[in-house]
């Protein structure tokens, strides 16, 4: 799949082994390229760029949506399949008030359970936003915690 960005003028395609490889406008390639997402909690469509293996940032977008819809197909699979983020739909049940605690939540990866270390694990973000971070560093987030359930907010409230 090879894509032309009139806005951008680079073309992104798969190798045969599923790895991205970028086509600049004069025409050099970059074999093993990464989308890299500026914020990938508070924007998560806005402002990314692709980067070389060595780090180079070969372009920047400024919004996903600058990209046709092939390029921006091969972009999204490559972040999901890098990027591991689950959401937090609901704060099932907590063992404990105070810290650690295990927490068992519905994501949208399915039913997760984690240890809650202490409360400076949970982060307010922007907005109504929050990320936990679990004891072995793999982080939750909350995109809107009006969007919880009452239940799960008060036991959320708790931590707070």
């Amino acid at each position: 799949m090879t894509t032309t960005m009139p806005q951008h003028d680079f073309r992104l395609r798969l190798n045969a082994f599923g790895r991205l490889i970028f086509t600049s406008p004069d025409g050099e390639e970059y074999q093993g390229v990464l989308p890299v997402r500026a914020f990938p909690i508070s924007a998560a469509d806005e402002g990314l760029s692709i980067v070389a293996a060595n780090g180079q940032e070969l372009v920047w977008i400024d919004h996903l949506s600058d990209l046709a819809d092939d390029t921006r197909m091969l972009v999204e699979q490559e972040l999901a399949r890098r990027e591991f983020i689950p959401e937090i739909n609901q704060i099932t049940r907590v063992s404990s008030y105070s810290t650690p605690s295990i927490w068992t939540v519905a994501t949208n990866r399915g039913e997760a359970s984690f240890t809650l270390k202490g409360e400076e694990d949970i982060r307010r973000l922007a907005g109504a936003a929050l990320l936990i971070a679990d004891n072995h560093g793999v982080h939750f987030v909350i995109r809107d915690l009006h969007n919880l359930d009452k239940a799960s907010r008060k036991i959320l409230d708790r931590f707070l």
